[in-house]
């Protein structure tokens, strides 16, 4: 069988030899043991350089006279022995199986694609985690969406999501199928939805990062790249936190407050540590020429 060259392509072949096998023993296809399907995959395609080792480890052991850093997620990793085999170790602080599991397919990515570039082995941070853009760096953006189309394949999900509006119950329930994180989940929405929205993480009343449906990016409203320290909007929920407030099912807000100067219905999920993670639904339909002219110079990168 002829090897694929995209990751699209590797997520495919692998969700058709786990449907396949699920479909004969009557087993639940989700959420995918990425664990499993590592190990033996690998030690049937390249009995040469398996997969024989995945677990959790702490990051601040030294490697090879370099140092961990806690902001890893995970990393490739080859046999300190040469032996030709390769093990994947994820962050063992990371307590959310979603991110577990999202980390454990990422690394799985680099090694169908990318181990024969980096003999040495590669270790992602949570930065590359949310890289799904290869314009922010083609290895990850190729993991992410081998990760993405594996633990959530496109005919699934959108059989899922058909007739349904999208909310935050939706995004847990999808999250919940797949075994991954709600900002996972709700990036492969963005990914194919045809609506114009908006992921925007928050952290201690900045916005951390942002990302555009591909129909919001043609109104031209994004946020600037991580360079520009951006607040979040005072009169945001993501900035408000009040506890008497349904922030999941959200508020519509007048223009002016979030970015593209439109009407926004904003649903925010809150965390205790000052997180936040809000979906941004912009109901108008400007022409692209007037969007632009509200968002001069604002370009689509990570904030």
């Amino acid at each position: 069988m002829k090897t694929p060259t995209t990751p699209e392509g590797w997520a495919i072949r692998l969700s058709k030899l786990i449907k396949a096998f699920h479909d004969i023993h009557g087993l639940d296809r989700f959420p995918i043991d990425v664990s499993q399907v590592a190990g033996e995959f690998s030690r049937q395609v390249f009995p040469d350089a398996p997969i024989t080792m995945i677990n959790g480890g702490k990051f601040s052991k030294k490697f090879d006279g370099g140092k961990f850093s806690k902001k890893f997620e995970g990393m490739l990793m080859p046999c300190p022995k040469g032996t030709g085999e390769w093990g994947i170790i994820y962050n063992d602080s990371i307590t959310s199986p979603g991110r577990i599991n999202f980390t454990l397919s990422h690394e799985l990515g680099h090694y169908l694609m990318h181990r024969h570039l980096h003999a040495e082995g590669i270790q992602c941070s949570r930065r590359d985690m949310l890289r799904w853009n290869s314009e922010y760096g083609k290895m990850e953006a190729e993991a992410n969406t081998f990760a993405s189309f594996l633990l959530m394949p496109l005919d699934d999900f959108r059989e899922q999501i058909s007739g349904e509006k999208i909310s935050v119950d939706l995004v847990r329930h999808l999250a919940d199928r797949y075994q991954v994180s709600l900002t996972a989940t709700i990036l492969k929405w963005l990914s194919i939805t045809d609506e114009r929205a908006m992921i925007v993480v928050g952290r201690d009343g900045f916005i951390d990062w942002a990302w555009s449906s591909k129909a919001l990016i043609k109104s031209g409203i994004f946020y600037r790249a991580k360079q520009v320290v951006t607040p979040l909007p005072e009169q945001s929920l993501a900035a408000a936190r009040n506890p008497l407030v349904d922030n999941e099912a959200g508020k519509l807000h007048p223009a002016g407050i979030w970015v593209g100067n439109e009407e926004v219905h904003e649903m925010t999920i809150l965390a205790k540590d000052g997180r936040s993670i809000s979906m941004l639904l912009y109901l108008s339909t400007p022409s692209v020429t007037a969007s632009m002219k509200n968002t001069t110079n604002l370009r689509t990168e990570y904030v």
